[in-house]
């Protein structure tokens, strides 16, 4: 049974450890947008780089997150995570020094790969190195200390970027890293390597990140020319998804076992978590470059502009999900994605010349409110709809769900409005089809709401309960670990 105590001094090494770790990967998915304008100038790219700069790194990240939580199962989550840190600082450094966008976009999926095996293992050794009476506090320092970093997140971005330059968003991982992984190797107890046994699921891993990245080019691209090549990478995209499914049916121990989606509430707040996901990941893309090349804020000012949105899930989230424990999570599963729609509504009113008091804070605030009343109840549900030995999993496939979803939403809604491929160099064709995209965002938020209210119903008793209560990140729900002693997958 693990034994360290949180107040003892290896106990907040830990906890350092864990939060430096995480705050990396959350950092990177907030201050990345903020920087794009910035990015498209410096090494002439256009509209379609910028999606990749984005997408490279959900593809990987999105593909292979199940599989960095099994490793970390098999091989010590310690180790993991640390080449999980290293990994992700190495990528990092290419991503600060790349020469031209076709590198950047390389070294963004080297990043993915290393959030992958980063990300889950930072809550794992939380959940393996504390002691069962101080496991909760840890766990809730830890996402509170995560919230924090992803509302400081997009105004250190800013200042970077219209200071030192863009590519310090990326470098700042660098001295991270080197503070971490000594703390690590040093203080944190090796947890995992002695249980999990079984084979690994290379081969589903792949069949789905190379899926989401054919679909995701063919998307992009057919904003562009279009043609034979991108009609074949859509076809080979659909046949790996296709693959995928079938090797997972097969798989004696598959990364995501199809009888998991035999529970409809399951099910459903997957697709409620697609829904929301995909627009969430829409908006902040555009809303960065909208505040930028069309109302005319400066990066700073566009990272400052956004923080009420992260700030308010951080202040309420874990009080929103006291209320959805008592009320059930139907009714905020319902109204929650309504007013993420009305908030992105509202963002129709930033153009030229708008008023931050009187256009954009309300928008952000109905949003934010938005987020605040879905998240958490999100979460529970997906805990709760499954066996409590599936937990972990159940959260993972959720949490890849979401990254997926934004990504495709990346991808899909230049396209979707008429963006060209130099439309950020033009403000006015920017707002036209801004306009359009906040359109086909807000109507993915509403069949996310209908889905919630015709099939979501209260959890069983006695289910497992979300332990991240406090929540900044709004890329994806959290990442929920499994109950100490189980697999990841």
């Amino acid at each position: 049974m693990p034994d360290v105590r949180l107040a003892s001094p290896q106990g907040k090494w830990i906890l350092l450890t864990t939060v430096l770790g995480s705050g990396m990967a959350l950092l990177d998915s907030t201050v990345v947008n903020i920087a794009l304008p910035r990015i498209g100038r410096d090494l002439d790219a256009d509209l379609a780089a910028l999606q990749w700069t984005v997408n490279a790194y959900m593809v990987t990240l999105a593909g292979l997150i199940l599989l960095g939580g099994a490793l970390g199962d098999r091989f010590g989550r310690r180790k993991v995570f640390v080449v999980g840190v290293v990994w992700f600082a190495v990528a990092s450094l290419l991503c600060g020094i790349a020469p031209n966008a076709g590198v950047l976009i390389a070294a963004r999926a080297l990043q993915g790969v290393g959030g992958a095996l980063l990300t889950p293992g930072s809550l794992a050794l939380i959940q393996a190195s504390f002691h069962p009476d101080d496991r909760g506090r840890a766990v809730g320092l830890w996402s509170g200390f995560g919230g924090i970093g992803a509302a400081v997140g997009p105004f250190v971005g800013g200042w970077l970027v219209d200071g030192p330059g863009w590519r310090w968003v990326f470098l700042l991982n660098v001295p991270l890293a080197l503070l971490c992984v000594p703390v690590a190797l040093r203080h944190v107890p090796e947890s995992g390597g002695e249980r999990a046994r079984g084979r690994f699921d290379v081969l589903g891993a792949v069949l789905g990140a190379s899926a989401l990245a054919l679909l995701t080019y063919a998307l992009i691209e057919a904003a562009g020319e279009g043609g034979l090549v991108v009609a074949g990478t859509a076809v080979a995209g659909a046949a790996a998804a296709v693959a995928f499914v079938v090797v997972e049916r097969r798989r004696s121990e598959p990364m995501m076992p199809p009888d998991i989606f035999s529970s409809r509430q399951f099910t459903a707040v997957n697709l409620v978590t697609l829904c929301v996901y995909a627009a969430l990941g829409g908006f902040f893309f555009l809303a960065a470059l909208q505040l930028q090349v069309v109302v005319g804020y400066s990066a700073l000012a566009a990272g400052t502009a956004l923080l009420p949105t992260t700030a308010l899930m951080l202040v309420l989230s874990a009080r929103s999900g006291e209320l959805a424990d008592r009320i059930g999570p139907r009714l905020p599963l319902t109204v929650g994605p309504l007013l993420c729609a009305a908030g992105m509504l509202l963002m129709l009113r930033v153009g030229p010349g708008a008023s931050y008091v009187a256009d954009v804070l309300p928008a952000l605030v109905v949003l934010g409110l938005g987020m605040v009343t879905l998240v958490a109840p999100l979460t529970a549900t997906v805990l709760g709809s499954v066996d409590v030995a599936r937990a972990g999993l159940a959260s993972g496939i959720n949490n890849a769900a979401a990254r997926a979803a934004g990504l495709v939403a990346v991808a899909a809604l230049p396209l979707l409005a008429g963006m060209g491929e130099e439309a950020y160099r033009e403000p006015g064709a920017f707002d036209a089809a801004f306009g359009k995209a906040m359109a086909w965002c807000a109507g993915a938020l509403v069949v996310g709401a209908v889905v919630a209210a015709a099939v979501v119903r209260r959890p069983p008793p006695g289910c497992k309960r979300p332990e991240c209560l406090r929540h900044g990140g709004v890329t994806a729900p959290p990442l929920e670990g499994e109950p100490v002693g189980k697999r990841l997958s």
